[in-house]
């Protein structure tokens, strides 16, 4: 992984592994995955980044191995928010920072930057739209075909379907033809994981997702503000080639004007050309540009 380190550190509870470039007295460039992925998903940007002088770091989220698992049991929205904002705190991290999220990380940066504006300067989502785009995408067919695995998580069947044929499914189905390296991917998914509780996690996410008696009091205030539209300028990116939430449903016709509306005055929203759902891994030049202007604007 060339200049790329790991480490560790303890935020909000939980003992973080995490993925590391540039220097470390640059500004927090916090980069945050999902599913079903890992840190791994941001080796192309972490080096990009440090080389423009920040201190990216790229945890694993809550209950991804090695990062540990939650004794409460908490994976709502708020809850990734309050890892983030914590994460921020254990760096270091400055007013000056940056918070970049894909996938289920889009949903904690949504969440940080709106419940913590005095720490983040600028936001980056990609691949899962605002709330307020998220909240009719379901009653679409084609997506709700699309989700179909959402709903399978909601079963007991969950911990049994979810295996190495199962991940290795989702990525073919997200990602256009030309992608190659989905091996590799699926590899790291696999080892973080690789234990019941691991999975259990990365499955918790979307029971908590449509179940609120699952969410938990402390959270309550970053749960809100994860509902909300927030004051930082957001930059979102979706891939014209998403497989898992289609661009038809975010941006149809090719428009962004739903997704802005969501979005915080001053925010941007862009199509990737050849871009799936990770994308950026499918297109990490042009996505890697994309960012560094934004957050050098």
């Amino acid at each position: 992984m060339g200049d790329i380190t790991t480490g560790s550190v303890k935020a909000n509870g939980l003992e973080f592994g995490y993925l590391a470039a540039g220097p470390e007295s640059g500004p927090l460039a916090l980069c945050l995955h999902g599913f079903p992925d890992s840190a791994h998903t941001w080796r192309h940007l972490l080096p990009e980044l440090a080389d423009a002088g920040y201190r990216a770091v790229a945890p694993f989220m809550r209950g991804y191995a090695p990062t540990s698992v939650p004794e409460d049991g908490a994976y709502q929205g708020g809850a990734l928010a309050a890892d983030a904002n914590a994460l921020h705190e254990a760096f270091g991290g400055g007013s000056d920072a940056v918070v970049i999220g894909h996938d289920w990380g889009a949903f904690a940066t949504y969440g940080a930057a709106a419940a913590a504006p005095e720490r983040w300067r600028k936001a980056v989502a990609m691949s899962v739209p605002p709330i307020s785009v998220m909240a009719t995408a379901f009653f679409d067919y084609e997506q709700l075909k699309r989700s179909f695995y959402i709903f399978v998580f909601q079963t007991p069947l969950a911990e049994v379907a979810v295996n190495r044929a199962f991940i290795e499914g989702l990525w073919r189905d997200w990602s256009p033809k030309d992608a190659g390296y989905a091996a590799e991917d699926v590899d790291h998914v696999m080892d973080c994981l690789a234990t019941p509780d691991n999975l259990s996690a990365a499955i918790g996410y979307y029971r908590a997702m449509l179940d609120t008696s699952r969410h938990i009091p402390r959270y309550a205030a970053e749960q809100r503000a994860a509902n909300s539209v927030g004051v930082r300028p957001v930059l979102y990116l979706h891939g014209t080639e998403d497989g898992c939430l289609g661009p038809d449903v975010v941006a149809p016709g090719d428009d962004v004007g739903a997704v802005l509306a969501g979005l915080p005055a001053g925010s941007r929203a862009e199509l990737v050309p050849g871009g799936g759902h990770f994308l950026q891994l499918d297109r990490p030049a042009d996505v890697n540009r994309r960012i560094l202007d934004w957050l050098s604007a």
